[in-house]
């Protein structure tokens, strides 16, 4: 099968995200200039520099109560910070939880059943049960082609990583098990790895 994107797929359901997979998730804690929390996930999102240590995440829609997008970004804008929540597997539904479009009057923290942490770097609140936050700094938004769709880059400034993931000086996944986004409803979850030494090494 091979179709353009512009011409449409033809499909029951876009198969687009579901080729581009799996993708982490980067849970999006912000706090408006007004003092109220959001927490937020989003599939678009990766790490992308080693030094400094620089994240970003992408968001592709727009809710009424906040013009051009949504509270995430707005956010951002207001405050110039935001942290990244990484989710395991154990709080997958609190997770689900989070991504409604609820009003930016609602704190998704609380909604969720979710306690908050304090961040050290920033004036953020982080996700306590998260195996590893990363607080950051904004760096620039750049606004792709189609209506709102925003990509925030950050540098990390501070990283959290909870005890019970550290073994032997390594951060095991395995001991969290993350969670991973495939296409349409679809999750998946990291449970095993392996190793490859790359030519020369």
């Amino acid at each position: 099968m091979f179709y353009r994107p512009e011409e449409g797929h033809g499909l029951p359901h876009n198969p687009f995200n579901a080729i581009v997979t799996p993708r982490p998730i980067g849970w999006i804690s912000t706090r408006g200039a007004d003092g109220q929390d959001n927490l937020a996930p989003y599939s678009f999102f990766n790490a992308v520099a080693y030094v400094p240590p620089q994240v970003m995440f992408a968001s592709t829609s727009a809710k009424p109560d906040r013009g051009d997008t949504k509270d995430s970004v707005a956010n951002i804008r207001e405050t110039g910070v935001f942290c990244v929540n990484i989710v395991s597997e154990a709080l997958r539904d609190a997770m689900n939880q989070t991504s409604g479009a609820w009003g930016r009057e609602v704190d998704e923290f609380t909604d969720a059943g979710l306690d908050k942490a304090t961040c050290e770097t920033i004036a953020c609140s982080r996700v306590a049960a998260s195996p590893a936050s990363l607080e950051c700094k904004l760096t620039q938004i750049v606004q792709l082609p189609g209506e709102a769709n925003f990509v925030v880059f950050g540098e990390v400034i501070g990283v959290h990583m909870r005890d019970d993931c550290m073994v032997e000086g390594r951060f095991d996944v395995t001991r969290f098990n993350p969670l991973t986004r495939l296409g349409y409803q679809d999750y998946s979850v990291i449970r095993e790895t392996f190793s490859l030494k790359r030519p020369g090494e």
